[in-house]
């Protein structure tokens, strides 16, 4: 693990490196989004279940909160230059090739790559495949109905929220996207051989970065980012709730039955998750490997990111997404699906990232019927009977291996029916955020 201070000399390196996208921040100071006090903040207990947050994990969250992705914002740096299609085009053809593959690949195309390849010590892909593996049932079955109400849970917070704003996701067709874009990529990163150097899974994390990249560029340059409010767009530390969340929520279930290591099944899941968000560029600080360390950095997160709910941004994000259209046509089949999808997705928001306060969800927007409370009900009785048989036959030889090639033709389906993911973003479509949008 780096030190403090060689985690705090990386992140002033940014204006250094890349003066284009951090000329205006100021690295030493503190962005009002990072609060000491956990009275002001989203979590506010620092020691649950008796794991306690550290002094040395408050100061590298703090640190992490300003810092960006420094070989994928250098590569998308060259967007004057290149324009973002090139880009793309240059970093799919290095993914599927090699960067020799690539005539007169900048160096910056080169360094985003071998930091990719880069292989941590802690690594073992035959885990990774077992847990992608581990994980066939969950995406084909639950993740078709579970991603929306996810999605949505990630603009609760303002401060966390406005990138998304400022792309243009408040409008429905860029929320369908995005939704779609998301699911594209975690259902991709389970597929056989996904996360190989030149899997599916490998290319689509090469993208998202780069995705990423684009939206601090842009807003950076958009006049309309503060970072003595906001930070950085798109900090590491906002990359390990996507990332981190399922591994944390099993590690809280078992640290509050008592548990203290993971199973080798469950270890496999981590180590996904760890090497998923490796590639993402998430900083190895961050990926802890025991329940009580994964536990730690999450509550760290949550009880230093100031709660800060602005309706002009998080309440139209949520609004936007949950009214967006998912499905790639409107047959009768796929609007009755997108019905039953959305109702699921309501209740699941509710239930899960609201602690089922109606009236809460009711003032930004988000009302529940009689007939979606019973839809939830019979969806979730299917889809825990599907994962109940397919989990009986993963256990059973001869059947497991049958079972695995159905999940990976349903997941294959899935991805179809996501459409194929641009992980882009243009700058001509960034919109002014909160009350400016109003005035505009």
């Amino acid at each position: 693990m780096a030190s403090i201070e060689e985690v705090r000399a990386r992140v002033a390196s940014q204006k250094m490196l890349l003066p284009e996208f951090y000329g205006r921040v100021d690295f030493e100071a503190t962005p009002e989004r990072f609060t000491e006090d956990a009275a002001y903040a989203v979590a506010r207990d620092r020691s649950p279940l008796g794991v306690q947050v550290t002094q040395d994990d408050l100061d590298r969250v703090r640190a992490y909160t300003l810092l960006g992705d420094i070989v994928a914002d250098a590569y998308a740096a060259l967007i004057p230059r290149y324009g973002f299609r090139k880009l793309i085009a240059m970093l799919t053809e290095a993914c599927e090739k090699g960067v020799e593959a690539v005539a007169e690949a900048p160096p910056e195309l080169a360094a985003f790559i071998h930091a990719m390849e880069a292989k941590p010590a802690w690594l073992d892909m035959d885990m990774v495949r077992e847990g992608a593996r581990q994980e066939l049932n969950a995406t084909a079955h639950l993740g078709p109905f579970a991603i929306r109400g996810a999605f949505v849970a990630t603009f609760l917070n303002k401060y966390a929220a406005l990138p998304m704003a400022l792309t243009g996701t408040l409008s429905n067709d860029s929320a369908a996207r995005r939704v779609n874009e998301t699911a594209t990529f975690f259902t991709t990163t389970v597929l056989p051989g996904a996360l190989e150097r030149h899997g599916e899974g490998f290319k689509a994390a090469a993208m998202v970065r780069l995705m990423h990249s684009m939206v601090r560029f842009n807003a950076l340059r958009s006049g309309r980012w503060d970072p003595t409010v906001y930070g950085v767009p798109i900090p590491q530390v906002d990359q390990m709730p996507a990332g981190l969340i399922p591994i944390f929520l099993l590690s809280f279930k078992m640290l509050r039955h008592g548990r203290t290591q993971f199973t080798p099944a469950e270890r496999a899941k981590v180590e996904l998750a760890r090497y998923r968000c490796f590639l993402l560029g998430l900083p190895e600080d961050l990926l802890a490997d025991t329940p009580q360390g994964i536990v730690r950095m999450m509550t760290a997160r949550s009880s230093t990111l100031r709660r800060g709910f602005d309706d002009e941004t998080c309440g139209a994000l949520v609004r936007a997404t949950l009214a967006a259209y998912l499905p790639p046509d409107e047959s009768l089949g796929n609007r009755v699906y997108n019905y039953v999808e959305r109702s699921f997705a309501k209740v699941f928001f509710l239930r899960h990232f609201m602690e089922g306060d109606r009236e809460r969800g009711r003032q930004m927007g988000v009302t529940v019927t009689p007939v979606e409370r019973l839809l939830f009900v019979l969806v979730a009785l299917w889809v825990t009977t599907r994962l109940a048989v397919f989990k009986v036959a993963d256990a059973i030889p001869g059947v497991r291996d049958v079972a695995n090639r159905v999940l990976v033709r349903r997941v294959r389906r899935l991805l179809v029916r996501y459409g194929h993911a641009e992980f882009t973003t243009d700058a001509s479509k960034y919109r002014p955020a909160g009350r400016e949008a109003a005035a505009a």
